[in-house]
């Protein structure tokens, strides 16, 4: 902490479980389906959540509708819901995190999210954060409206834009792209599992 001037984090899985997120959108979808087509919210969204945990995101829709016979006209509220939701719990931040931003305030220290795919998705998830009094200490940017090619050259583009140099600065992290921007850029990469094990 001493060292650096200026920490860059990601959102999710760095500041708090994206899992939380799904599994409300999940539920809230669910409840729309019920609802709509008079389907078991319960058993949906019992199978989106086991799907999730052993098959990913990526599989969810497509197993569901499937498994419940949901009309593929369905598939644009889902999208829908998934960028703009209003969830039912906020996201809790992981309690390690929390602590170590709460001591970068107090060091005066610069916090940056430099934040990974659709802006107006990661923006609602970022306005239901519970942030503990942090946002206004926090400044947000979008990889994807920094740059064509966000995983490539996003970060070396925002040091660029905000006159930070590779020496005081601090990345905290989970991807390997994330890591190896940092290491073409010679910035110190922080893996968040490793704030996560304190």
């Amino acid at each position: 902490m001493q060292e650096h001037e200026a920490f860059v984090f990601e959102l999710d899985d760095v500041l708090y479980p994206v899992k939380d997120f799904h599994l409300q959108v999940y539920y809230l979808f669910a409840s729309f389906l019920e609802y709509t087509e008079q389907l078991n919210a319960s058993e949906i969204v019992l199978f989106m959540k086991e799907t999730y945990e052993q098959h990913g995101e990526a599989e969810v829709l497509n197993r569901t509708f499937a498994k419940f016979g949901v009309d593929d006209k369905y598939r644009e509220n889902f999208a829908l819901l998934n960028k703009t939701a209003k969830l039912p719990l906020k996201l809790l931040m992981f309690e390690p995190v929390l602590k170590f931003m709460q001591d970068l305030v107090v060091e005066r220290k610069t916090i940056y999210l430099l934040v990974a795919g659709n802006p107006e998705q990661q923006l609602n998830k970022i306005r239901q954060v519970e942030w503990n009094g942090l946002e206004q200490y926090i400044r947000v940017f979008f990889k994807e409206e920094i740059t064509l090619n966000p995983d490539h050259d996003s970060l070396s583009k925002f040091m660029t834009a905000h006159k930070l140099s590779a020496a005081e600065v601090m990345v905290v992290g989970r991807s390997g792209s994330d890591q190896h921007m940092a290491a073409e850029q010679g910035i110190k990469f922080l893996m968040v599992d490793k704030l996560l094990l304190t």
